[in-house]
């Protein structure tokens, strides 16, 4: 996916009914974070392997990033739990959105390979073209349309997704 990754977030947490604005954030934030490292990407490691082999796309490393700070945050600071709990559903999104037209180690560590459902060919000479004239582009507009009707239809009393109040 190239631009539904934060449509997705806000489509996730609509229908999950998450109504509290730090979840709602977290949940955003989480649906974008693992794509921050194409700043690595292009401005440092010069484009040196696939930013889909970076640590913020491998589902191995945020599960165990969980087993470990999900007990500490819910034994020190459990009214985080809720906040924690999104932010990696929004990572979770945004990994299985990355299956479909990426590509995701869901196997790692046992193997390094990068699964995908679809593989879009190189059909121009500029990829992101290739991705925008294939079919998986439409999916994306869906998702974007789906969030844009949500956001139309939003209850204007939610904190998350209408009228701000004080929480």
């Amino acid at each position: 996916m190239i631009t539904a990754h934060l449509p997705t977030g806000y489509v996730a947490a609509r229908l999950g009914r998450i109504t509290r604005r730090a979840p709602f954030w977290a949940l955003m934030a989480g649906s974008g974070f693992p794509d921050l490292d194409l700043i690595w990407f292009y401005l440092i490691d010069d484009r040196a392997f696939h930013h889909h082999n970076y640590w913020v796309h491998i589902p191995g490393f945020w599960l165990a990033l969980a087993i470990v700070t999900l007990p500490l945050i819910r034994m020190l600071r459990p009214a985080l739990m809720p906040v924690a709990l999104a932010f990696l559903a929004g990572i979770a999104v945004h990994l299985a959105l990355d299956t479909i037209a990426g590509s995701v180690a869901w196997g790692w560590p046992f193997t390094d390979h990068l699964f995908e459902f679809v593989t879009v060919p190189a059909t121009h000479a500029n990829w992101i073209v290739s991705f925008l004239t294939h079919w998986t582009f439409a999916f994306e507009l869906s998702i974007w349309l789906l969030a844009g009707l949500l956001y139309v239809r939003r209850d204007r009393s939610d904190p998350a997704t209408g009228q701000a109040r004080s929480e």
